[in-house]
């Protein structure tokens, strides 16, 4: 109820027109951002969730591991990516955050919407480490969670600053009944050296 809204308002407020929209999953966010006058990419590992994404006729998709993710595989640069709650592992989100600006124009954004670390870390330690997934408030289609990497926000924050993104936005988006924070959003501005 908050998050979907949260991420396509975060997105209006950054200059240019050509998104990397990663884990893009059904396509949904690419919609909204087509619907804005954006031009995006949207790539997933999932053929089935590339499928229904091509059925919307709103962008171009592709399926790519995030291994994958580099300056051979995807000829264009963007001036922003977008990660919408499809950042779950270790190694590969540390060599996205590190493929990254190859893919992106001087002074591009990268935008993240995870879980607030805060509420997600539950009854576990609050550091970094694996956890056991959950599909709670997804649709009954999605069975078998896989395991997550669970970052701290200080985590979280040093891989954007680790990879010459300065922070320009931390956001907390809350549900509009129960008023609890919802998401955690970070914006950062790739600075080349």
């Amino acid at each position: 109820m908050a998050t979907n809204q949260a991420i396509v308002d975060v997105m209006a407020t950054l200059p240019g027109k050509h998104v990397l929209d990663v884990g893009c999953g059904e396509g949904w966010l690419a919609q909204a951002l087509a619907n804005a006058g954006y031009q995006v990419l949207g790539i997933d590992a999932s053929e089935p969730l590339i499928a229904q994404a091509n059925q919307r006729q709103c962008a171009t998709f592709t399926v790519m591991a995030y291994e994958d993710i580099s300056r051979q595989n995807i000829i264009n640069t963007f001036d922003s990516a977008v990660c919408n709650f499809s950042l779950i592992g270790k190694d590969s989100v540390e060599q996205l955050f590190s493929t990254l600006p190859t893919l992106l124009n001087d002074n591009a954004h990268f935008v993240v919407q995870t879980l607030h670390p805060h509420y997600a870390c539950t009854d576990h330690p609050y550091q970094d480490g694996w956890r056991q997934g959950s599909w709670q408030g997804f649709h009954n289609d999605f069975t078998d969670p896989a395991p997550w990497y669970f970052r701290t926000v200080p985590s979280w924050l040093r891989l954007f600053t680790d990879n010459g993104f300065a922070i320009k936005q931390v956001q907390e988006p809350r549900h509009p009944v129960t008023g609890k924070i919802a998401s955690l959003i970070i914006v950062g501005e790739l600075r080349r050296k």
